[in-house]
């Protein structure tokens, strides 16, 4: 345990008896200790130390020691460091050697509340700006590529279409049976009171196939596909890579975000039409095994229930949901920053975005499908 004792052998030395251990580890004195015994006699022209009880010291004790040298430069007196060890005596003139530039630290600053909402407003429409041009590039990019002019790898393609598609599928399993599972339940505890449980079916089927398997796949691929792309992005700009390929002449559009764009375009509605299989898959068990339908019944019902209307629009939402998640991670991933720690920033910025455009779209898709009558 750390001691702090205090001693003034005549009216212009004070010393300072250091005692114990002195570590972090422990509670250590404050500096005001001694400032309030400086204070509370005749002035002191002189500081001394004893630390020959001394047992142990770590930071703790340099820091305490710099507290006290402050006040004393503040106040013309005179630190005598004899009494202690060596090594905290280099150490401290290590500390001191060069002086504090006036305005290095950075001091808390209190933003006004409207410069606060102008500076939010200025960000937002600056990050509007850089979202409208980075989807032209992106539009631009894949214009060329249907001309046979964009620039990429295939196997870059291929892969992403295998990462992307198939290593998706045991979470897209698991997911969407427990979406099945749970609307299934839903709906059959009212339709139980009317005895028309085979009407599940139904309910799930048409769900599944027309909106609920593509959200919950675009969702899914948004927190595992697109914070990849955007770690991946991120993580190349980090190492100025992207900046290599400009130098190259390579356009990082064509190179980079084309082929995750493509992948996802072409293999969301085929990871939708697996969730379509597998939430009706859910709803099956749930109606044949606890609502006393039999499994014919069951296939008769969503067959008779689920048409080619509802599975185009759930193929159609799947495709937007595809692009979106895509542009959302190669977005976040092309404007982060040169540091770890934004490379983290971009991957969660990039599953916020992505899940907040597949809501947006999914609500925009929806009134026009009613306004449309389909």
């Amino acid at each position: 345990m750390s001691e702090l004792g205090f001693d003034r052998p005549d009216n212009y030395t004070f010393i300072v008896h250091l005692a114990g251990d002195w570590k972090l580890s422990g509670k250590l004195p404050e500096a005001g200790e001694v400032q309030k015994q400086l204070e509370s006699g005749t002035k002191a022209a002189k500081m001394a130390f004893d630390a020959q009880g001394l047992t142990g010291w770590d930071s703790g004790l340099l820091t305490f020691l710099l507290k006290v040298i402050e006040y004393c430069d503040a106040n013309n007196i005179h630190i005598d460091k004899e009494g202690l060890p060596q090594g905290v005596q280099r150490l401290l003139d290590l500390a001191t050697a060069v002086p504090e530039r006036k305005g290095a630290r950075r001091e808390a600053k209190r933003v006004p509340f409207f410069a606060g909402v102008g500076e939010s407003a200025i960000a937002f429409w600056q990050s509007a700006k850089e979202m409208i041009a980075f989807i032209g590039e992106a539009t631009i990019a894949f214009v060329m590529m249907l001309t046979g002019r964009a620039r990429f790898r295939s196997h870059d393609l291929f892969l992403t279409m295998q990462e992307s598609g198939a290593q998706a599928l045991p979470i897209v399993s698991l997911i969407t049976l427990l979406v099945g599972l749970i609307l299934a339940f839903v709906g059959a505890i009212q339709l139980k009171m009317f005895g028309a449980q085979i009407y599940v079916a139904d309910i799930v089927g048409i769900a599944m196939v027309r909106v609920m398997g593509a959200i919950m796949t675009g969702i899914i691929m948004a927190g595992r596909t697109g914070a990849s792309f955007a770690a991946q992005l991120g993580t190349m700009q980090t190492n100025e890579e992207i900046d290599a390929l400009q130098t190259l002449g390579i356009s990082p559009m064509e190179f980079l975000v084309l082929p995750r764009m493509l992948a996802l375009m072409l293999m969301m509605p085929l990871l939708c039409v697996y969730a379509d299989l597998m939430g009706i898959l859910g709803g099956f068990i749930v109606g044949v095994g606890m609502l006393d339908i039999t499994p014919m019944q069951y296939y008769h019902q969503t067959k008779a229930a689920v048409n080619l209307t509802n599975v185009g629009i759930g193929l159609f939402h799947s495709a937007v949901f595809g692009v979106l998640v895509a542009l959302s991670g190669c977005l976040r991933g092309m404007q982060c920053g040169r540091s770890a720690s934004a490379v983290g920033e971009a991957a969660t910025s990039a599953v916020v975005t992505a899940i907040v455009s597949i809501i947006s779209a999914t609500a925009i898709i929806t009134f026009s499908c009613e306004v449309l009558g389909i």
